[in-house]
């Protein structure tokens, strides 16, 4: 959450604005879709990948 206070307030209604003007609003609640099914892949890969590393670390060390 860093980068949300780098950016503030009047940075995050630029970017929104800008979504708004490129992809126009019947396409931005897919788009935001598509961002969150994306990062909820993302974040089992991850979680997938530190389970397995975990286990071959434990199998090392038997």
């Amino acid at each position: 959450m860093g980068i949300l206070k780098d950016i503030g307030l009047p940075g995050i209604i630029i970017i929104v604005l800008g979504a708004l003007l490129i992809f126009g609003p019947k396409r931005l609640p897919e788009l935001g879709q598509s961002i969150g099914k994306m990062f909820s892949e993302f974040k089992k890969a991850v979680s997938n990948a530190e389970e397995a590393d975990r286990s071959s670390h434990k199998e090392d060390k038997e």
